[in-house]
């Protein structure tokens, strides 16, 4: 029973040995993963088929490549583009897994990386982070409020309606043009018809009064479609076909019914 026991013993000891080598290569060739990639994420690329070289290898690393990929998003000293690349690719490493920790870039000073995590988040389908999109809808940037609204529109997170519809009224969303240094009337961006468009995506009742009352006046014509079709989504009910006069009439006659009710 002894020699028995001494062989099972010998026998467990070249084996913890075994996984103790095992475990400390596995950690080396992690590290030397991450730190050939982050030499490679230092450069910046102008050549295409570089850049798709070092995207196909870090895909092929798989999870190796997690470590230095969240090092690049996190690190300043690495070019924009890099870090651009690096968050979706770390949401294709990832998945879904990657959310909690793109959603904290939602906040990043750089526009690049509030950016390059909605569209991350966009493409993960990732529904359940309405309120930080909704947050981003007031971005100083034009191009993150603009992706924001299309997480929103896209997933169909209705309970940001009403903050999509005060975009309406944010002075981000206006331009000043100007002729001969004289400054002109302010003017939509094209912003705007998206939020238009996305309050009817999303049936946004409240807003039925106020665009039946908008449709009406030609100060809106440029954005008369947008509100023409978003009102046949909210209501359930569509203009005739024909021009701007009879869709008014329509509309108009529906707002007396629906104050007769």
């Amino acid at each position: 029973m002894k020699k028995i026991n001494l062989k099972r013993l010998q026998k467990i000891s070249v084996f913890s040995v075994l996984m103790v080598c095992l475990s400390a290569h596995a950690s080396i060739n992690a590290n030397e993963v991450k730190d050939a990639l982050l030499q490679k994420y230092m450069i910046n690329y102008s050549d295409k088929n570089q850049m798709a070289a070092l995207k196909s290898e870090t895909l092929k690393k798989g999870g190796q490549s997690v470590e230095a990929l969240i090092e690049v998003m996190k690190n300043g000293k690495y070019p924009d583009k890099n870090r651009w690349v690096a968050t979706f690719l770390l949401g294709q490493i990832m998945g879904e897994k990657s959310a909690p920790f793109l959603a904290k870039f939602l906040k990043h000073p750089n526009w690049v990386l509030r950016m390059a995590s909605l569209k991350t988040m966009l493409a993960l389908k990732q529904k359940d982070y309405g309120a930080h999109y909704a947050m981003l809808l007031a971005d100083d940037s034009f191009i993150v409020r603009s992706q924001a609204l299309e997480n929103i529109r896209t997933l169909k997170i209705s309970s940001t309606a009403p903050q999509v519809w005060a975009m309406l009224y944010d002075k981000k969303n206006y331009y000043q043009p100007k002729l001969n240094g004289k400054e002109l009337k302010t003017k939509r961006s094209n912003i705007i018809k998206s939020v238009i468009s996305t309050v009817g995506d999303l049936k946004f009742s409240q807003a039925k009064a106020p665009l039946i009352k908008m449709i009406q006046k030609d100060k809106y014509n440029d954005i008369f479609p947008e509100m023409d079709q978003s009102l046949n989504k909210i209501t359930g009910q569509n203009s005739p076909n024909g021009d701007i006069k009879a869709k008014r009439i329509f509309w108009q006659r529906m707002a007396l019914n629906s104050t007769i009710e």
